[in-house]
């Protein structure tokens, strides 16, 4: 394993413990992969709209050794920021990963 990938998976470790208990927009994490993600789990159809929520749909995400599937979501607005999706996409032979994350307006 790369170590870059090691420790990008401490920081989404890192992260995903104190988003929570921060309240406050946390560092973005980006990664680069060298392993190409599976197949989608399921083809799924965006739900309509809720008022005060964003849909979120399922996606890949990467924890430093494998991928896991993060299934679809409807996430609380958070007023005074603007929330930023996912990005999974392929730049070669790698892929990059940037986890989805709240920017101050």
């Amino acid at each position: 394993m790369k170590l870059n990938n090691v420790v990008g998976a401490a920081l989404l470790a890192v992260g995903a413990v104190a988003l929570p208990i921060s309240g406050q927009a946390a560092s973005v994490v980006e990664l680069e992969i060298s392993k190409a993600p599976p197949p989608p789990i399921k083809v799924e159809v965006a739900p309509a709209p809720r008022e005060g929520f964003i849909y979120e749909p399922g996606h890949y995400s990467w924890d430093g050794q494998k991928y896991n599937w993060v299934d679809s979501q409807f996430i609380k607005q958070r007023e005074g920021h603007t929330y930023t999706p996912y990005v999974l996409e392929q730049r070669g032979e790698k892929w990059r990963f940037k986890a989805g994350h709240w920017d101050d307006d």
